[in-house]
């Protein structure tokens, strides 16, 4: 329908609330903290780890009300109130904007055309709400959290390309499986970036973690062993992994990530249990390369899409549930640690859409 594209022509969504780039905290003095050390109730950078003082846990409609994909659903709705063949025609821009992707958007766009047609829906809420049931269906059957008992250590190797956010998200769940009781250890497998040891470091120093780190340039995979060694001999209910970000169109720094799992696999042929991968929810359609290229190196096993709150391409954890039906393990609704949710696609769609039940 050409009046439709060249609205999409016109439309030029922005993401007005860009997280900023991570700073990383300053380095921790003395290495890795021992794992009885003190929990100091101080805060921790940007990332706001620990905090001074307990903070409200916010809600998912109150984080995701602000994102652009949010607020153009909002829009939509209210400037359409009356059912008709040009909300459609909206809603299907709004949904390609934000990045739901061409195949799911236009399934769904055709259903609820034919629902319409059929005079299913009584009025413009009915048919928000029957949209609220399709987008949830499809999100539905990759909502399985993380399940790390029976192995010990339950290894979990954190993956994705450069700037994503890996290891504050390693922080936050270091955070949530300390809050849990579980004795962790994190592996510096980031070799590459100083920053990014410092930052687990600090992280662990903050919450009696202790830490397996080498020094710049030192082998990935050899960080990692030595980890998943310590980890075994300690008995630690659960080893985070971290790993160099790499652009998933380098194929010599995919090799690299490809041996830090068969090196890993010489230990414990089952290692790692988890390959956790960071999605930039800002990345839009990009992430589905992405995503493509990780999991024919290293075998993708879950994935966590952070920066919700702020971006109007959020829609692309509907592209990627399609996509790749993977478990979407955890989605990162804010910077604070308790903002990483594990993911609840009623509470996700709900957060979006105004109105819903």
């Amino acid at each position: 329908m050409p009046n439709l594209w060249n609205k999409l022509a016109r439309r030029n969504p922005r993401d007005d609330a860009q997280t900023a780039p991570e700073a990383p905290p300053p380095p921790a003095q003395g290495g890795a903290a021992l794992p009885d050390a003190p929990l100091p109730n101080v805060a921790s950078g940007p990332d706001d780890l620990m905090t001074a003082e307990p903070q409200p846990r916010r809600g998912w409609r109150e984080r995701l009300s602000g994102s652009g994909f949010a607020r153009g659903l909002s829009s939509l709705f209210s400037r359409n109130p009356v059912l008709s063949d040009d909300l459609l025609d909206d809603l299907e821009v709004t949904l390609l904007s934000a990045d739901v992707g061409v195949s799911a958007t236009g399934e769904m766009i055709d259903d609820l055309r034919r629902r319409m047609h059929k005079r299913e829906f009584a009025d413009a809420a009915a048919l928000r709400d029957a949209l609220r049931e399709r987008l949830v269906a499809l999100l539905q059957p990759v909502a399985q959290p993380l399940a790390t008992g029976g192995r010990r250590p339950f290894v979990l190797l954190v993956v994705g390309v450069n700037g994503v956010g890996k290891t504050t998200t390693i922080g936050k769940l270091a955070r949530r499986f300390h809050d849990e009781h579980r004795d962790v250890l994190l592996a510096a497998g980031d070799t590459f970036r100083a920053a990014a040891v410092a930052q687990l470091q600090e992280w662990g120093a903050r919450l009696g973690i202790p830490v397996c780190a080498q020094g710049q340039g030192a082998d990935s995979a050899s960080v990692i062993f030595d980890a998943l060694q310590m980890a075994v001999a300690h008995r630690n209910d659960v080893l985070i992994a971290d790993t160099a970000g790499r652009l998933h169109t380098r194929s010599g720094l995919m090799d690299e990530l490809a041996k830090v799992k068969r090196v890993m696999g010489k230990l414990d042929p089952e290692a790692p249990h988890e390959v956790l991968m960071v999605i930039d929810g800002t990345n839009g359609q990009n992430a589905i390369n992405q995503v493509r290229q990780f999991i024919s190196t290293v075998g993708v096993t879950g994935l966590a899409v952070t920066k919700l709150d702020g971006t109007a391409k959020g829609g692309v954890v509907f592209a990627l549930a399609r996509e790749f039906a993977l478990p979407i393990r955890y989605v990162g609704l804010g910077e604070r640690a308790e903002d990483l949710r594990t993911f609840d696609p009623r509470a996700f769609v709900d957060g979006l859409l105004p109105g819903a039940a």
